[in-house]
């Protein structure tokens, strides 16, 4: 005795019907009110395939039995227990409605590959090869895994490679948990170990070894992604992945890259700063560049000036690019030879003129290293928070 019979009624069958006369009753029904074909009738649609869908599954028609819609719902956690019906439909036809392919292929995962680059060969473009092991379909028995007629459902899952337990919460509280079936390991269907394949061992698929050509053109950048469609694990009933490269620049030894611009530090004498001088620049793709300071102009130390169009190519207008961006970085002496003070002074601008007032006191000047005082603030703070405190000023209490 069943609790309710609505989903028997949208079908039009009775509770004690076979599974032939579910898809028999699906299939009229399911042409009849397909959104294609009637598209007011919308909801009809649905009705028609929520019921399928637990009428053809018998844990849940087991279920739908004895405590109706409501105890579906609390067995499935009290979410959505209804797949999509265009789901349900395209499953049922294997394809989609009046053959406008409506049926969505279920995808393999995508295989993720990174490719360490040269800042050269972003610069510049080039083709590398990488060798892949991926799961092809055994062309051997063509994705089956054995013989043809071999394959039976698993008597355990009833094909839906899914094991569904009902534990009893409390009065009228169902908890339904799924897990994969142990019998098939999740396939929905078994081969007698006699009857498979030689080549895949029943796997339904082998390793094979592919070579891809990996064009790196310029202009692109650390983590952009190049795409192969199609070329990842294949597996029977579902649409290949993709495999997909990612980028990695690698450290350059001279320049670092800022999106489209080249930086790079020049070390400049301090000769040079004041007198001009001439420096050559190798470029990425192995130019040379030569840079002209004139005997007059100064060059400061962290001073940055820029080479236009001698940056990075931009991606897909490699004709086109950024900045080289130089910044200079004056050495000057430790120390200089007292006998020429006088010589250097000439030439360079005078100094301002001091007037020391009476009494004033000479003091020494010591050389301080930043990462030693930071060292020592450190342990001082070390040392206080031992202490229990601070050494700050306290309040005065009688």
């Amino acid at each position: 005795m069943v609790k309710e019979t609505t989903f028997y009624d949208v079908l039009g069958v009775k509770p004690g019907c076979t599974q032939e006369d579910l898809k028999k009753a699906y299939r009229k029904l399911a042409l009849k009110y397909h959104p294609d074909k009637n598209p007011n009738e919308g909801e009809k649609f649905k009705q028609i395939s929520q019921a399928y869908e637990v009428l053809s599954n018998p844990e849940k028609k087991r279920i739908y039995d004895q405590g109706g819609e409501q105890a579906l719902k609390e067995g499935g956690g009290g979410g959505n227990v209804f797949s999509s019906p265009m789901d349900i439909f395209d499953m049922f036809f294997g394809g989609g409605f009046g053959g406008r392919g409506r049926r969505r292929e279920r995808k393999g995962q995508d295989v993720i590959h990174h490719l360490s680059v040269s800042l050269e060969e972003l610069y510049k473009g080039t083709v590398r090869k990488l060798a892949l092991q991926k799961n092809v379909i055994c062309d051997k028995c063509e994705g089956i895994g054995g013989k043809k007629g071999s394959v039976e459902q698993c008597t355990t899952c009833h094909g839906s490679g899914m094991q569904v337990q009902i534990q009893q919460l409390g009065p009228g509280m169902l908890q339904h948990l799924q897990s994969i079936c142990p019998d098939c390991k999740g396939q929905g269907d078994r081969i007698n170990p006699r009857d498979r394949c030689k080549q895949c061992g029943g796997r339904k698929t082998i390793r094979d070894r592919k070579i891809l050509e990996v064009h790196v053109d310029p202009g692109m950048v650390h983590n952009q992604r190049i795409v192969f469609a199609g070329e990842g694990d294949q597996e029977p009933d579902y649409e290949p992945g993709d495999i997909m490269i990612v980028l990695e620049e690698k450290e350059h030894e001279i320049f670092k890259r800022s999106r489209h611009d080249l930086i790079m530090r020049m070390q400049l004498e301090l000769v040079e700063a004041l007198c001009g001088f001439q420096k050559v620049i190798r470029t990425l793709d192995g130019r040379d560049l030569v840079i002209t300071s004139y005997p007059g102009s100064v060059v400061k130390h962290g001073d940055l000036k820029c080479i236009l169009n001698e940056g990075m190519p931009i991606y897909k207008d490699p004709f086109t690019h950024g900045r080289l961006i130089i910044q200079f970085v004056v050495n000057f002496p430790k120390s200089t030879d007292p006998s020429v003070i006088s010589t250097l002074e000439q030439c360079l601008p005078p100094r301002e003129e001091v007037i020391i007032p009476e009494g004033a006191e000479d003091c020494s000047l010591m050389d301080l290293d930043p990462d030693q005082e930071v060292k020592r603030r450190e342990q001082r703070q070390a040392y206080e928070e031992d202490e229990g405190g601070s050494s700050g000023v306290q309040c005065a209490t009688n």
